[in-house]
């Protein structure tokens, strides 16, 4: 039996803590469906990704004994796959109660009333019907160039003297997917688009096909979403990039999730049109697929039936300060979001765009907002005569047509766009402006855990470090000279930057921690991070563990260390937060013989992260600082309300610890809250004095 988890387990795993959000009376009830459309979302990007990896990893390896374990690895994961869907197909039963118990009605063909069926009928006659374009299957039809992965679809059959068979598209484009009907009273009445296109989908064929009865049945189908660059030297890297997207239209299918009352005839049809073969996964669900549109369900109902909108925590040294500039001179300035607004970043950016004093800007770009007041800042800068480089990630994933549109339209603003390096993803998140103060260049830096987002800055948990520290900035200038100048290998001291440096640094303080616990002395890890799967990394911290070094983690998703085993792992103890806000940061903090060294990074323990993009991590300086993270990375630590313990068998049992029940996620904002009343009112009180 193998010491680690596979990975792709392990992420199911992690999906299945975000469905047990879904089925948490405790989390409001509009929340709770959000869930649900979060899970699928996840779950649709899994197969596209994961499970389409080990897929070609099993057609492509050539040794036997090493195929056949690929081959049961799958098979295990569609068993997983199809319990957790069970489990949300209850899941989604109990919530349509619980609605209807507060007045939201979910209602299908079957079950709504004379007037609101005359209703219905003239809606699809008024806005649906002219979006609905069948496609009639025959023999010369390629289903698996049609069908497309980010929609559902109704399959029909016409049975009569000849059968006909269609598909029609659902189209969630141009349409809400949950439509409002007329309703008696308080309540709400609600229809899925596909039960509109059901109970009129006679209006669609009756007049041009002759059959005695007709069926439809919700599909969907998920394609590999993995693609290949031309490399061809003709073309720039912007157009060989909108080229290879290209490939997903017409991707291999991995997984085809149906209406698990589809006739087996039927659903044997469809297999054999899709060219399914035996390692890809057949999916009985129930009659509506593409829950992640649940993510969107509207916002009905009382007002505690979904989250307060969050007030945020006001930055002291950015609030006290006359320019951003100002505050991160005097002292190293830590964000965390979502507690503290995003529009400090934007701010600090906007203000550089103009400064008369500001020289340069250099940023890398991950995921951005699709109306970013990041980039519209570094466009003005560019216009105001500043030096502006922004390295834009075309290869982030399912970001690629989003980032293309921003690099043509920082190129034509002369903007200077770098691309990196093609072997490796660019990951890090940094910002460095250069100002020129008296005779002195001065470099500004930002170091982060989370992408320069403004919508994803409300909702994910990230920290954002600013410092004007020279030990600390020179190297972020020389992060970019790397990106810019490959061939250069810059000597970092504090800055953990992959590939060059971060493996070596990471196992380095392991080792350390292992000494010193070999040698009588105090030796502990913490560590947070959203995936550890690198082995050689899990095995040095199995290695630390029977040193009898103390490891406490909290991994959000992947996690192939099994945990609390005697004589390999009884010293490592690791939880999983799944909550209102994604917890994304990347801390770790070692003993180091009673002298803490922290550090906050955008690299997760996998090895992507380590070996095959550049990240930064940089340590962490300030000593208030240095308290301020550890407390939040405590108050998660003892998390006895969201944290789930993570073991060998996966189980995702709650955390309970304490008889104070605590959710960190409430707990740090009110903590940074009186942190940072605690910093005003002595501020305010020496310039009073």
């Amino acid at each position: 039996m193998s010491d680690l988890i596979p990975k792709e387990l392990s992420w199911l795993s992690f999906n299945g803590r975000v469905l047990q959000e879904a089925a948490d009376p405790s989390v409001p009830l509009i929340e709770r469906v959000h869930f649900l459309g979060i899970y699928s979302n996840n779950q649709d990007e899994f197969f596209k990704v994961r499970v389409a990896e080990l897929k070609r990893q099993a057609m492509i390896v050539q040794e036997r004994d090493a195929q056949e374990e690929l081959v049961t690895l799958l098979k295990q994961v569609q068993h997983e796959a199809a319990r957790y869907q069970m489990t949300l197909n209850e899941i989604f039963r109990s919530l349509v109660s619980e609605l209807e118990h507060n007045g939201i009605f979910l209602r299908d063909e079957k079950n709504i009333s004379d007037s609101q069926r005359v209703w219905v009928e003239h809606y699809f006659k008024r806005h649906v019907l002219k979006h609905i374009n069948p496609v009639i299957i025959d023999e010369e039809t390629d289903l698996v160039s049609f069908l497309k992965d980010k929609y559902s679809y109704l399959i029909v059959r016409m049975s009569g003297v000849q059968n006909y068979y269609a598909l029609i598209e659902i189209p969630t484009d141009a349409l809400p997917r949950f439509i409002r009907m007329p309703s008696e009273g308080n309540s709400t009445t609600l229809m899925f688009l596909d039960d509109i296109i059901r109970l009129c989908i006679d209006m669609v064929f009756r007049q041009l096909f002759a059959y005695d009865s007709i069926e439809a049945y919700s599909i969907k189908m998920n394609r590999d979403a993995e693609y290949d660059l031309s490399g061809n030297l003709d073309k720039s890297l912007l157009e060989d990039m909108s080229e290879s997207l290209k490939q997903r239209l017409n991707a291999k299918p991995v997984r085809f999730a149906y209406d698990a009352a589809m006739p087996r005839d039927l659903v044997s049809f469809m297999a054999g049109e899709l060219k399914l073969s035996s390692i890809d996964s057949l999916m009985p669900g129930n009659r509506y697929h593409n829950f992640k549109d649940f993510m969107n369900f509207p916002s009905i109902g009382t007002d505690d039936s979904e989250y307060r909108p969050l007030r945020e925590v006001r930055s002291t040294a950015f609030d006290t300060a006359s320019t951003p500039f100002e505050a991160i001179a005097r002292k190293d300035v830590l964000l965390y979001y979502p507690y503290y607004s995003f529009d400090y970043l934007t701010e600090f950016l906007r203000q550089a765009s103009y400064d008369p004093r500001v020289l340069s800007i250099k940023i890398n770009i991950y995921r951005v907002a699709s109306n970013s007041r990041v980039i519209n800042s570094l466009i003005d800068a560019a216009n105001n005569g500043k030096s502006v480089t922004v390295v834009v990630e075309l290869k982030a994933r399912f970001d690629e047509a989003n980032n293309i549109k921003w690099a043509s339209r920082l190129t034509d603003a002369g903007v200077k766009v770098l691309f990196g390096l093609p072997t490796l993803k660019i990951h890090s998140k940094l910002v460095l402006v250069t100002r020129r103060e008296g005779d002195a260049l001065v470099r500004y830096a930002h170091i982060g855990t989370g992408n320069f987002n403004e919508k994803t800055a409300k909702i994910y948990t990230d920290f954002a470090l600013f410092t004007v520290r020279p030990e600390i900035t020179s190297e972020v200038e020389e992060v970019f000279e790397f990106i810019e100048y490959p061939y250069t290998r810059p000597d970092f001291k504090m800055l953990l930057v992959s590939p060059l440096n971060a493996r070596e640094r990471i196992s380095a303080m392991i080792d350390r921690e292992i000494r010193n616990s070999l040698n009588g002395k105090a030796a502990y890890i913490h560590l947070k991070v959203n995936n550890l799967v690198d082995k050689k990394i899990a095995n040095k911290l199995y290695e630390a563990s029977k040193a009898g070094v103390k490891i406490r983690m909290i991994v959000r998703g992947m996690c192939t260390l099994k945990p609390g085993i005697k004589g390999l792992s009884e010293n490592i103890y690791i939880t999983s937060i799944v909550d209102r806000f994604l917890e994304h940061p990347r801390v770790m903090v070692f003993c180091a013989g009673g002298d803490e060294e922290i550090y906050i990074s955008s690299a997760d323990w996998m090895t992507r992260n380590l070996d095959y993009r550049i990240e930064v991590g940089t340590r962490v300086l300030d000593p208030d600082l240095k308290k301020r993270i550890r407390h939040i990375l405590q108050l998660q630590e003892n998390d006895n309300c969201k944290a789930r313990v993570l073991d060998e068998w996966q189980q995702n049992v709650y955390a309970k610890t304490g008889d104070t029940p605590l959710r960190s996620q409430v707990a740090i904002r009110d903590y940074l809250d009186e942190t940072e009343s605690s910093l005003l009112k002595a501020f305010t009180d020496s310039h009073q004095n």
